[in-house]
């Protein structure tokens, strides 16, 4: 009974697209180890008292990792990502795990207290931060969790003796279901707390985006038969991106404004800084492979990456296909690093590092008419940060 309730639990996930397959990979915010970043967030978490900040959220996941840490020990030695991710979790908390609740708070600073709530509530705020939306930064990184661990569930249709054994991957998955709803409730929870419909309406429709955006993304779809035969433009891709990458941190922006009564104009700005700042994360994290790496190192990179649909559209669909066969072993599976090659001797890394310039100016733009202050110059950096390679 249990072996089948598991199939059904995978079966239903594979077709949202949440199931993990072929090149199993799992990124918090931003893999870039610059220390020009770092010193940016460092800064930036000391102007809205990071990490005093985030406490309730540290106990609320500290608790539940505690419980899964105690589990996933089932998991060693075995190729499950639910593993690295707690691994993540645990070991990586210096690494801008909670960076989209850190956007929020500078936002939230940023804008300050609208003209009607001035007077009223300013005697609530703490460091130029309401309590609401202290709440609201909290729940946003609830949902980004919650969706980061369901995102790590296998698709045991693939499953093979070297990823370990069926009955550890199956509870590997009940694992990465159980926690991840756990999170997801327990930010629902806090949202309806809120007591602002128009909130709960921007947050809710962003939860709807990141499913219907994971599930474009489905490895099903755009994995090597799919791509070859075209159909996934760089537009596809911008829309594709920004619903599964960027509109929690778009419309949690907007709704950090709206706890503040700001006017339609300042949500519109937030919103866009939000959604020009995740996409050019998104491109800067796709660029990596191909900015980092040289010649003769192991590369890894997804099929649907930035620069190679880039580069598919710049060669044309009948030479992208040769170019993918030619890159094919014998066991016709896809040699990565000839493939790196191919793409890096054409002009695709270039146009994704261009598009990723402009999306980080288009970030800086939103924020501009904000007034002069640390936390508008914070989230400047950030927006600079992300053109960096």
């Amino acid at each position: 009974m249990a072996m089948r309730s598991m199939k059904l639990v995978n079966a239903t996930w594979s077709k949202l697209g949440f199931v993990s397959r072929g090149r199993r990979s799992l990124s918090l915010f931003s893999n870039t180890s610059s220390s020009y970043w770092s010193k940016v967030v460092s800064d930036a978490e000391k102007i809205v008292g990071y990490p005093t900040s985030f406490m309730s959220l540290r106990c609320l996941l500290s608790d539940e990792l505690s419980n899964v840490a105690m589990h996933v020990r089932k998991l060693v030695g075995t190729k499950h990502p639910l593993l690295n991710t707690a691994r993540g979790f645990v070991y990586d908390s210096r690494n801008n795990l909670q960076m989209r609740g850190l956007v929020v708070l500078l936002m939230s600073k940023a804008a300050g207290p609208s003209h009607m709530e001035a007077q009223l509530l300013a005697q609530d705020m703490v460091s130029g931060i309401y309590p609401s939306q202290r709440n609201l930064a909290e729940i946003t990184e609830l949902i980004h969790t919650a969706f980061l661990v369901h995102r790590g569930i296998v698709n045991l249709n693939e499953w093979t003796n070297s990823d370990g054994p069926l009955k550890d991957m199956e509870f590997g998955n009940k694992m990465a279901v159980l926690s991840g709803d756990f999170l997801l409730a327990n930010a629902c929870t806090g949202l309806a707390q809120l007591n602002n419909t128009k909130v709960v309406e921007l947050i809710s429709s962003a939860i709807g985006d990141m499913v219907q955006g994971i599930y474009s993304e489905n490895p099903a779809n755009l994995e090597e038969n799919s791509l070859a035969d075209g159909g996934f433009s760089v537009a596809s891709w911008e829309e594709q991106t920004f619903l599964s990458h960027g509109a929690l941190l778009a419309k949690s922006c907007q709704a950090a404004m709206e706890l503040a009564r700001h006017d339609k104009e300042s949500q519109g700005l937030a919103y866009k800084y939000g959604k020009h700042l995740s996409l050019g994360h998104k491109l800067n994290s796709d660029l990596q492979p191909f900015v980092k790496s040289s010649v003769g190192e192991p590369v890894s990179f997804g099929l649907n990456a930035a620069p190679v649909v880039f580069h598919r559209q710049i060669v044309g669909q009948e030479k992208w296909r040769q170019q993918l066969q030619q890159a094919k072993t014998l066991r016709n599976h896809v040699d990565y690093s000839k493939l790196w090659a191919v793409i890096k001797s054409e002009k695709g890394v270039s146009a994704a590092v261009d598009l990723c310039c402009y999306h980080g100016n288009k970030a800086l733009e939103a924020i501009q008419t904000f007034p002069a202050s640390e936390a508008r110059s914070a989230l400047e950096n950030i927006a600079c940060a992300v053109t960096k390679f």
